[in-house]
């Protein structure tokens, strides 16, 4: 019942023994694994590497951190990609105030185009923030939201059905009170490795307080490897590890912590 709901799967580190890889995943239960692009040239792969397995779905869509890629050609190159029944969702789209690999505004200008698609193809986003020297709070979640929650508003005045159900804060690193905001405005939480970690003392109480119906799991492989593969290239059957912590964290089972987050992922995704 298990699903991974970010695995950069078509990544160079996985081409010795990809196949190998998605057999531990099966084996270890999961069920659906999505697997997000980058930019244009990752989202094609993303793509083709979906429709070779009839588990494997992709998320189609330019990062941050590569939005200066991003010229008039891109919007319609996505919207023909998006045609694609494997394509589930936009993204990797979001805001990196970490590397700044483009100026703040380019990045907020290409987040809001992608919404736009979204919006028009009904497709979920996956979000991803990252805030200036790894903090948990900072300008990143503050643009972020704002953009999202005029985002989300203009969803719920058109009657978009996406409202329901408008996307995941990727590998969620943030406060608290920044999810609350975006669970208010129906957003999934994505928890990843660090989890895990033992030093991860404030992360594991965050989410404690979060209710199971808002939580996906995510490797985010090969990077964020959870205990005991710390220090390793990770991998999709890994998300075994932080199911198990999240079980722990909520007092409860993997089965159970595995069947509420499929459930999530199917109401997210539809697929």
């Amino acid at each position: 019942m298990l699903t991974d709901t970010h695995c950069h799967l078509d990544f160079e580190k996985f081409d010795a023994d990809r196949q190998e890889a998605l057999t531990r995943a099966w084996e270890a239960g999961l069920t659906r694994i999505l697997i997000p692009g980058l930019d244009l040239r990752s989202s094609r792969r993303a793509v083709k590497l979906a429709e070779s397995h009839p588990n494997l779905f992709a998320a189609i869509g330019v990062h941050p951190s590569e939005s200066l890629t991003w010229d008039p050609q891109t919007i319609p190159a996505l919207r023909e990609l998006s045609i694609n029944q494997k394509v589930v969702a936009i993204g990797e789209a979001g805001l990196d105030y970490y590397w700044e690999a483009a100026p703040r505004d380019h990045q907020q200008k290409v987040l809001r185009e992608q919404l736009a698609l979204a919006a028009e193809l009904q497709l979920p986003v996956v979000i991803h923030l990252r805030e200036k020297d790894d903090r948990q709070d900072g300008e990143c979640a503050r643009d972020l939201l704002q953009i999202l929650e005029g985002w989300t508003g203009q969803l719920n005045a058109d009657n978009n059905p996406l409202a329901d159900h408008p996307g995941v804060l990727h590998s969620f690193s943030g406060t608290l009170q920044t999810a609350q905001k975006a669970m208010d405005m129906k957003f999934f939480i994505g928890v990843t490795g660090p989890v895990t970690y033992k030093n991860a003392v404030e992360r594991q109480a965050l989410i404690a307080r979060l209710p199971m119906e808002n939580v996906l799991i995510e490797t985010d492989s090969p990077f964020l490897s959870p205990v005991p593969e710390r220090g390793n290239r990770n991998e999709p059957a890994y998300v075994t590890f932080i199911a198990d912590k999240i079980a722990d964290i909520h007092s409860t089972t993997r089965e159970q912590v595995a069947a509420i987050t499929s459930s999530n992922a199917a109401r997210l995704f539809c697929w």
